[in-house]
């Protein structure tokens, strides 16, 4: 096999496995439809049906995000508590019923503003577990050994959709009406739920759930803040997600005031951004070693690409720039996302994501008012600026921790062989997992029923 199809094999590692290839594919469909969704979100409460301002817009967004601020732990148990697959069906269906109500309420041309906010605050609610099951379901379809490179194409997904679906709502919006990107939205859910019966249920490597039993949020959350591999990264996700992942708000207002530009030029920054996410999380694939060294060194670079983004003196410049800022950022998501579920005990792992969640989207209606107050009072620079000074606070002591953690255990292996006899073996890597185990044993026991 040539270096390049032993690259693109690595790189696509996952797709090898069935549930997670049907999964993959649904995704690619229902993720282009939910940006297409957001797109003609925006230009609806703006539109002559709704008359809405700015402000409209932004509490449109913080609606979304306002369950899984509020309740995102609790989501987290209900996920850790049942079939991951079965409430898949159920939050699929109800986000298509949504997506398909608000799209026939702007065919017929009543909709209204209070509909808007209604519809918005329930996809936030069936967000509230739909987000954290994706994201567990994850590892039932392909393994702990798969589960990073699994995370990534996902990522890719997104952000290639990202691109893909604001420009196919473009066409649409202009040819047929706004309507039809919720109705497209509505009818792309059914392709994950196509994937999702298509499944072999014997090939999942399911957990086994969790027994309801009183205090589990707050154990979930002790367990978060007692395990320092886990917290240290939420708490430095926390702080980017308040600060820097606010692009919904950031980039027009750098497209309009900054490069006095209109609909074009927003739509090439987002796809600048897009394409560099794009070729990020291809390269994560291919790694598939997170680490929260790695995560560290990975948001140094995030910081220092927004505030090159913030210095750009030409429209030009920022394009490039975005480029490698997408990269970055959706390698530090994607990292994240991976290394919080390696560390992650099976059994805490949805409510552990659901925090995940909490910081990364719950931040939403805190960091997009905040970052857009900023730009109002000093200009869009700044506010991006900002996100880069945060991001680079919370990574930089991040950085220093790990790299000391990781020379500390490189000493003591090198003592270890040190001290060892001659001809003694050392093992000094640490041992397999329970989870890890049954995962490895599951794969022996098809192999020998297939021999």
């Amino acid at each position: 096999m040539s270096p390049i199809g032993r690259a693109a094999r690595q790189t696509f590692q996952a797709l090898r496995v069935r549930n997670y290839r049907l999964y993959f594919v649904g995704q690619v469909i229902s993720a282009s439809g939910t940006w297409m969704h957001a797109v003609a979100l925006g230009l609806l409460v703006l539109s002559d049906q709704l008359h809405g301002n700015g402000f409209n817009v932004g509490l449109v967004t913080a609606l979304q995000f306002l369950p899984m601020l509020l309740l995102g732990s609790w989501g987290g148990l209900i996920v850790d508590r049942v079939d991951k697959r079965r409430l898949l069906y159920i939050t699929q269906t109800a986000s298509g019923l949504l997506a398909l109500a608000l799209g026939l309420l702007v065919a017929l041309g009543t909709v209204t503003m209070w509909e808007v906010y209604l519809i918005a605050t329930l996809f936030g609610v069936v967000n509230l577990f739909d987000n954290p099951a994706r994201q567990t379901f994850v590892s039932e379809m392909v393994g702990r050994d798969l589960m990073p490179n699994a995370i990534s194409l996902n990522s890719v997904v997104m952000n290639s959709a990202r691109v893909i679906g604001p420009a196919i709502g473009g066409i649409l919006i202009f040819t047929v009406g706004l309507a039809a990107c919720f109705l497209f939205n509505a009818a792309s859910y059914v392709a994950v739920l196509v994937a999702l019966f298509m499944m072999r249920p014997a090939d999942l490597y399911k957990r086994p759930v969790v027994v309801r039993a009183k205090g589990q949020v707050r154990e979930g959350l002790r367990y978060v803040w007692s395990t320092r591999e886990l917290r240290d990264p939420l708490l430095a996700m926390a702080v980017v997600g308040i600060f820097a992942f606010n692009f919904t708000t950031t980039l027009p207002l750098l497209a309009t005031r900054t490069f006095h530009g209109g609909a074009g030029t927003y739509s090439a920054l987002m796809a600048a951004m897009g394409a560099g996410a794009v070729v990020g999380g291809l390269m994560v694939a291919h790694r598939s070693r997170p680490s929260t060294a790695m995560l560290s060194l990975i948001g140094l670079a995030f910081g220092v690409m927004l505030l090159v983004v913030a210095a750009a003196p030409t429209e030009v410049i920022a394009l490039v720039a975005l480029v490698f800022m997408g990269l970055c950022s959706i390698s530090f998501i994607a990292t994240a996302n991976a290394t919080i579920q390696l560390k992650a005990d099976p059994a805490m792992r949805g409510r552990v994501m659901a925090l995940y969640a909490i910081a990364f989207l719950g931040s939403t209606p805190i960091g997009a008012p905040l970052v857009g107050w900023i730009a109002d009072v000093t200009n869009p620079r700044v506010a991006i600026m900002v996100g880069g000074v945060a991001t680079l606070a919370a990574c930089i002591p991040l950085a220093f921790r790990y790299r000391r953690d990781h020379t500390s255990e490189a000493s003591a292996v090198h003592q270890e062989l040190s001290d060892a006899e001659p001809g003694e073996v050392v093992d000094f890597a640490p041992g397999p997992t329970v989870e890890r185990r049954s995962d490895e044993t599951r794969a022996l026991l098809r192999h020998a029923g297939s021999a």
